[in-house]
């Protein structure tokens, strides 16, 4: 597949901004949508008062160009709001909004909405996400906004408010509002009578709600820069009998939910990560049964892009068959979590892939350009070869993942010790991920050996070992690990050795022969 054509199959391009004036038109047709019964959109002069007097505060996300949800907010004293009735109204003072305070110590939410189009994708906690590192990059103390109860207004000739948000909050009745609000770490401070007058649904009532930054006087970064100390989360994937692409995809997004739920920036699967379902082409050889695998490759890879975005997490899916101009690569697909996806095709076919499956190896190397910076993928044998991962760090990369299947405790051996050696040579951190169990009856993929781990270059601000975690052998497990990427800047120059700078690029160098895209 060339690159138009990957282009074209890119279904979302998600991207976390600033609001500007220009895109009044996408928030009118989201607004006019969402609150239809209540008034609509807010007037152009309300929305540009808005970004005039606190511009930070307004922040969207647009797909392909278009704006498809908004957080806004601007700044209050905390106290003030906190300890006297208020309602919606004293908030944005006739669409003015002058009760902004340029020195207020609290992040007040005016709106939050998702166009409904995009609803069930977790937009509205990317927003509610994004607010929060606001938060902590202004200094300020907290997040305070009026909340509606919309699911109130059914219930309120049985029961009082207060009866009705105690019942949200034991699960025992949903409210789409403040349940999502409760999700999200924000805690009840007192009901409002009359917030909004017009919000029926609600009975005219509101809840105030608060989260608190616990990193309070601490500098913190903006929201959509790279991330300082991004998570990583391996997965060590038990090999077990799928019937259908379905039950695979299910037990997939169970590790992607889990990893996400610790707010990991991105997930790793391992090599052929879909063999399991091998099992329902057991009849034909290993070759014809790996082409009928590659089948599902295409529906595989679009759940994944779904799962990135709805999950707010890459995903780098481990890797895959693919048929293409009849010939069979292992191909593995980054998915970011804005929408878009690309791929690294293994480069090195090992002989038994090679006589077995009739596998072909690709002929580009990638470097991947995310939001927790520069990422390479080598699939496996792959990291076998320091020049592909020289040249990858030659291109910033900091993070390298290697999605690996193996069979034996010594070839596990190679893939481990080439690993941790390419973390030291290009001081750059390494994951690994691998499978376990055994698929009875399906040949050439009888048993697997594995212990995925994340390492690190070897110099004192790194553990004393060069390991930042392992699994248990032959376990299915995740790892959770946190990567110091200053560390990295630090080592390339300060470090007791430099690898990259001590190179004698006058004596020699690696150069890639084909043509870069």
């Amino acid at each position: 597949m060339n690159d138009k054509e990957q282009q074209e199959q890119q279904e979302h391009k998600f991207i976390l901004r600033g609001l500007k004036d220009i895109d009044y038109t996408d928030i009118k047709r989201i607004m006019d949508r969402v609150y239809k019964g209540m008034g609509g959109a807010w007037e152009p002069e309300e929305f540009g008062a808005l970004i005039k007097q606190f511009p930070e505060g307004q922040i969207c996300i647009e797909d392909n160009g278009k704006v498809v949800g908004a957080a806004l907010a601007i700044l209050v004293n905390a106290d003030a709001f906190e300890n006297k009735r208020h309602t919606y109204e004293d908030v944005v003072k006739g669409g003015e909004m002058s009760a902004h305070e340029p020195e207020g110590d609290a992040l007040y939410g005016v709106d939050i909405f998702v166009d409904p189009d995009y609803r069930g994708l977790r937009l509205g906690r990317r927003l509610y996400d994004a607010r929060k590192e606001l938060c902590e990059t202004l200094n300020l103390k907290s997040i305070i906004f009026g909340g509606r109860i919309p699911g109130y207004g059914k219930h309120s000739h049985d029961m009082t408010p207060a009866a009705y948000i105690q019942k949200v909050k034991d699960n025992e009745i949903y409210d789409p509002v403040l349940s999502f609000q409760l999700l999200n770490d924000f805690h009840i401070k007192k009901i409002m009578k009359n917030y909004i007058p017009e919000d029926v649904q609600s009975d005219s009532y509101g809840v105030l709600m608060e989260w608190n930054n616990i990193y309070y006087e601490k500098r913190q970064k903006l929201f959509g820069g790279r991330k300082s100390y991004p998570r990583i989360g391996v997965v060590q994937w038990q090999m077990r009998p799928f019937d259908k692409v379905e039950d695979f995809l299910h037990q997939a997004e169970f590790f992607v939910d889990a990893v996400a739920g610790y707010n990991s920036d991105i997930v790793l699967f391992p090599e052929l990560v879909n063999a399991p379902l091998l099992k329902n082409f057991n009849q034909e050889n290993p070759a014809e049964a790996m082409r009928s695998l590659s089948e599902y490759t295409e529906e595989i890879r679009m759940a994944f892009v779904n799962m990135a975005i709805t999950y707010n997490i890459n995903i780098v899916t481990g890797s895959m068959p693919e048929l293409r101009d009849d010939f069979l690569y292992n191909v593995a697909f980054v998915c970011r979590r804005d929408g878009t996806w690309d791929a690294q095709y293994k480069l090195h076919i090992t002989p038994d892939e090679s006589q077995y499956w009739g596998l072909k190896g690709g002929d580009q190397l990638k470097i991947f350009d995310t939001d927790l910076g520069k990422i390479g993928v080598l699939i496996c044998y792959d990291v076998e070869f320091p020049e592909l991962s020289r040249n990858l760090a030659d291109k910033g990369m900091t993070l390298l993942l290697v999605p690996f299947l193996t069979d034996t405790k010594n070839a596990y051996l190679r893939v481990r010790r080439c690993a941790q050696a390419r973390a030291i040579e290009n001081e750059c951190y390494v994951a690994i991920s691998g499978s376990v169990g055994n698929l009875p009856k399906v040949e050439n993929m009888d048993i697997q050996y594995s212990q995925s781990a994340v390492f690190t270059p070897s110099d004192f601000a790194f553990p004393h070992d060069a390991i930042a975690a392992e699994a248990t052998p032959n376990t299915e497990m995740t790892l959770m690990v946190d990567l110091d990427l200053d560390l990295l800047k630090e080592l390339r120059q300060q470090g007791s050795v430099r690898n990259l700078q001590s190179r004698r690029n006058e004596l020699y160098e690696v150069v890639w022969k084909m043509t870069e895209q």
